[in-house]
């Protein structure tokens, strides 16, 4: 228990897992609509794939370093779902989880550190950076917002309540921008007015910690 609310244990971790798990399961038709007008359409198959390999490999897990953990997911991910978009959850969690190795309970600040190193290798893993209309439009906001918040003292859902908000805002930002990568690419004006599909996947895990530190 961190001085500002409750933290996450393990038992919160493999919830997580799990709900990103169903987030992916039940959003699979959505996204592979949205990736299917430009892009290659196998993003739903992709996140569904990837989130159900690790949510299975962690809930047989009782590792108490939780940034050990998260390196396990990633490397699920990868290992179930070997295409780009796979290949970027994985080393995101791996980052991640690097960035908290050792800890055994993750607070608002352990959170902000795991988002910022989870954008940060996606964007060297991917070449993406801000404003290129992928996942980093949505993750990059909500890193920085759990920052702001953590600094500000915030508990655990008042910081994923803000990242979700900022992770919705720079998803309805990609509307304004031209494709800088995958498929979409080849048709760089056309893709404006439309937001980002990997956006989409990167908005839907900020909610899914939303809503599991919201019940803790």
């Amino acid at each position: 228990m961190s001085d500002t609310g409750p933290s996450l244990a393990l038992k919160d971790i493999k919830a997580l897992f799990a709900a990103m798990r169903e987030t992916m399961v039940s959003n699979r038709d959505y996204l592979i609509e949205l990736d299917g007008v430009m892009g290659d359409g196998d993003l739903g198959l992709t996140m569904s794939s990837a989130f159900s390999a690790a949510a299975a490999d962690i809930a047989e897990m009782e590792e108490t370093d939780l940034g050990k953990v998260f390196i396990k997911g990633g490397m699920s991910m990868a290992k179930a779902a070997p295409s780009t978009m796979g290949t970027l959850m994985g080393t995101g969690f791996m980052r991640g989880g690097r960035a908290v190795k050792e800890k055994t309970e993750l607070s608002l600040a352990d959170m902000a550190v795991f988002w910022r190193a989870f954008v940060e290798g996606l964007m060297e893993r991917g070449k993406a950076k801000p404003g290129d209309k992928t996942i980093i439009d949505a993750l990059d906001p909500a890193a920085a917002a759990l920052e702001r918040a953590a600094a500000a003292g915030k508990s655990l859902s008042e910081g994923f309540a803000e990242a979700n908000a900022a992770a919705r805002e720079g998803l309805e930002k990609t509307k304004t921008m031209a494709a800088q990568f995958g498929r979409m690419a080849y048709n760089q004006e056309k893709s404006r007015d439309k937001i980002d599909p990997g956006a989409v996947a990167g908005s839907l895990l900020i909610k899914t910690f939303l809503d599991i530190t919201s019940a803790l």
